[in-house]
């Protein structure tokens, strides 16, 4: 029977529920680019080299924004357990597949607000349907700006007089990747698979086929596996919000993507639902374009549509074995 390896005395279970919860973070085209190295005294997490995906983000740019909600997932768990995380990010490390490292500070015992977050991990996913045409409210728009500060990040809330400029970013955008070969051939790749796949996007949580008269969702998740139903009609005006930095770098990314998890999953924990719009940041030339319009001085990571919606199918996942970094001697014993 193999053994799960245990970390800050917690159980080979309770390690493993830990290092579980961490890998139900978003990540593009749920590629899930994260590994994590087990050991008594920390927890390693580390980039997935072969889920890299060299066309979408030739910089790594949305796979350390990945790491990064997933390091939050596992900030979370292990508070959930007792153990206070204390965490150092190695982003500078180029020739390396580590991204950060966490060691225990001793006992601690859960923040109310983060056990809201850690409630709504498993119910966090990313929903591709049509939301409901109700307005988020001001307070619920309040909470997701403080959880976007809480991680050293910026909420730009998208106003109307706003929308058409970043209606054009993110039309123009899509059409410069769909232009291009390979990145079709990369994105076909992970989309539209069967429901017993551990990764990728199924056609069961592809969400509608989009038509030329949708605003905000261009990316067809079905690979062209489904015909829209008559009457599915996306909304005209959800919430849109920008996630932003003040800094650029590695390290920014991963600090943008605990920021991108906490504000996920505060939305989730307000009975609210999210999809990226991830081509916008995709683009250099629309992405910069989006950071002028936002003043200049601020980094912009992720585009978030944000709403009520109903029920959805979740992305699958992978086993948590296979998240583990292979070359830590005595990961698993027979």
């Amino acid at each position: 029977m193999r053994t799960f390896p245990a970390a800050f005395g917690l159980t080979s279970g309770q390690t493993e529920q830990v290092v579980r919860l961490a890998g139900m973070a978003p990540s593009l085209h749920n590629s899930q680019p994260w590994r994590f190295r087990v050991l008594p005294h920390l927890i390693e997490l580390h980039a997935d080299p072969k889920r890299h995906l060299p066309v979408a983000d030739p910089e790594d740019r949305e796979l350390r924004l990945a790491c990064g909600a997933a390091l939050f997932n596992l900030r979370l768990a292990l508070e959930q357990a007792g153990i206070r995380p204390v965490v150092t990010l190695l982003p500078r490390l180029a020739a390396a597949t580590a991204l950060a490292e966490v060691r225990s500070g001793g006992h601690v015992d859960q923040r109310p607000e983060n056990l809201r977050c850690y409630e709504a991990i498993t119910e966090r996913h990313s929903h591709r349907q049509p939301f409901r045409n109700i307005p988020v409210s001001a307070a619920d728009r309040h909470l997701l700006m403080r959880a976007a500060h809480e991680e050293q990040a910026w909420l730009h809330v998208v106003q109307p007089g706003e929308q058409g400029t970043l209606e054009g970013l993110v039309h123009r955008a899509h059409r410069a990747q769909m232009a291009d070969a390979r990145f079709r051939t990369e994105m076909a790749a992970w989309i539209g698979r069967t429901d017993d796949t551990t990764e990728g996007v199924p056609v069961s949580a592809a969400g509608p086929k989009p038509e030329p008269k949708d605003q905000w969702v261009h990316r067809d998740f079905t690979a062209g596996h489904t015909e829209r139903s008559p009457g599915t009609e996306f909304e005209s005006n959800p919430l849109l919000v920008v996630l932003c930095t003040r800094h650029s770098g590695r390290e920014a990314d991963l600090q943008a993507g605990q920021a991108l998890q906490r504000l996920w999953l505060i939305t989730t924990a307000q009975g609210l639902v999210a999809s990226m719009i991830s081509e916008v940041v995709e683009v250099p030339e629309t992405r910069e374009e989006l950071q002028r319009m936002l003043g200049g001085n601020v980094v912009p990571r992720a585009l978030l549509r944000i709403g009520h919606g109903a029920p959805s199918v979740p992305s699958p996942r992978r086993n948590v074995g296979d998240m583990l970094v292979d070359d830590v001697s005595g990961a698993f014993e027979s």
